[in-house]
């Protein structure tokens, strides 16, 4: 194969529609932009959420509070949901995920104390509550913050 024998694989190029050129050309004449208005004059685009003059969606809607864009989205999981651990388990995000408990760990998973643990495990975790940490020691395990 030389440089001069190669081309462009069938149906990737495709031919320039080319628009306002005559009646012929089947886009002619107004171009594919209908008669007068708006939209068919030179420049004559608007603006994302304009609704003609009418007050905007998003002005209209009542804004209450603060929504902080920083906010991390903590995921709570109670001690008592971890009981279907084997005894002695390591539990960290991806076993809580993949035993269901969990859908997505977001920005962490706090152990919260409601409930009662009866296996010993070390279970890892992005927080936990004073309660949680106590019942996950007298338990036999270990708490461990990531």
């Amino acid at each position: 194969m030389k440089l001069h024998e190669l081309s462009p694989v069938a149906g990737s190029k495709k031919e320039v529609k080319r628009i306002g050129r005559g009646h012929g050309s089947g886009q002619g004449k107004t171009a594919g932009k209908g008669h007068k208005g708006q939209k068919a004059r030179s420049g004559g685009s608007i603006r994302p959420g304009f609704e003609g003059g009418q007050m905007p969606l998003q002005r209209r809607v009542p804004k209450r509070g603060f929504n902080n864009i920083f906010a991390k989205q903590i995921v709570a999981i109670n001690v008592g949901s971890l009981n279907v651990f084997e005894d002695g388990q390591e539990v960290d995000a991806a076993a809580i995920i993949s035993a269901g408990i969990v859908k997505k760990e977001h920005d962490g998973i706090k152990i919260l104390g409601n409930g009662n643990l009866s296996k010993k495990l070390i279970v890892k975790a992005s927080a936990f509550s004073e309660t949680a940490k106590k019942k996950i020691e007298e338990a036999g395990g270990k708490a461990e913050v990531i």
